[in-house]
């Protein structure tokens, strides 16, 4: 197999923390966003045109909606965005005790939205652990708690017969695996699926965002080690590891038009723009790798 190819799609389009992406297969467009700077990007791979919309509080993911629109983490709301008119909608608000905000979010096979918060912020990599939940909203816009005590809510896949669902609370450098119910939208008999070695914050940094490939492999953007990792969660044993030109890599999804294509997000927290232009120019990047003889399923949308 050739060697994977990594090229910059859209550079530096993300001022502080990218994240969140999410391909959308009809129109063949990627949408992610800029939490801090409380934007929700949408890139037409088509025309290459990457439009925003510019929000009124930290925005943690964006995932398509089948009656039209977009459903956000905007705070601590989950929101149903009108992309002309930049609205946003409240559905519901959780962890309404607690300084939290909503950080990644994607729905399940059966058009649910999974989305969980993440503590209180004083800094970049400084934040109030243990405060955090784990949510979903149905398609009836009933919300339920699945998982408090946790600091960093991240990656979420589940496998090709929905039968497991991967979890990652990003502090714990461990991903998660439960038995999932498709049916019900219920977790349980929670184990570790995939452990990061022990003093390895520089190669294998903490895992952030997560996809699965056709294989029930998973591809997870390690945050502060610029690469994105694959993992086998049935022996958890790490398989590949792809470098990426940006140190604060935060998430990957699949996505182009056979899905074989893995797009990833970055951020630039933290860092001065004498610092991006001398040590890190690619800072805030999306990214694009190709020749990786993998491929993804097609992302769902919420149905509610």
């Amino acid at each position: 197999m050739s060697s994977p190819k990594v090229e910059v799609v859209l550079k530096n389009s993300c001022g502080l923390l990218g994240e969140g992406p999410h391909w959308d297969d009809a129109t063949q467009s990627l949408l992610y966003v800029d939490i801090k700077l409380m934007d929700v990007h949408r890139w037409n791979s088509l025309t290459g045109e990457d439009s925003k919309v510019h929000l009124k509080d930290s925005v943690g993911f964006v995932v398509p909606r089948r009656a039209g629109g977009y459903v956000i983490g905007l705070g601590r709301r989950l929101s149903l965005l009108e992309w002309d008119t930049a609205t946003a909608t409240t559905i519901a608000e959780v962890d309404q005790d607690r300084g939290t905000r909503l950080n990644d979010g994607k729905c399940d096979a059966r058009g649910r939205v999974w989305a969980g918060t993440m503590g209180y912020e004083r800094g970049v990599d400084n934040y109030e652990m243990g405060t955090a939940s784990l949510y979903s909203l149905d398609i009836d816009r009933s919300v339920t708690k699945h998982l408090s005590g946790i600091s960093t809510s991240n990656g979420l896949a589940w496998s090709g017969d929905n039968r497991v669902m991967y979890y990652i609370d990003s502090p714990d450098r461990k991903i998660y695996a439960f038995d999932y119910d498709l049916e019900k939208g219920e977790i349980s008999k929670q184990r570790v699926a995939v452990e990061y070695p022990a003093d390895t914050m520089d190669t294998y940094g903490e895992p952030d965002g997560m996809t699965i490939d056709l294989d029930d492999k998973l591809w997870v953007a390690c945050w502060r080690a610029g690469a994105v990792y694959k993992f086998d969660p049935e022996t958890g044993k790490t398989l590949q590891k792809i470098d990426i030109p940006a140190k604060q890599t935060t998430s990957v999804c699949w996505g182009g038009k056979n899905l074989d294509e893995l797009y990833v997000t970055c951020a630039r927290c933290g860092m001065t723009d004498e610092y991006v232009r001398e040590t890190q120019p690619l800072a805030g990047s999306v990214f694009k790798v190709t020749g990786l003889g993998a491929k993804g399923r097609p992302a769902y949308m919420y149905e509610g």
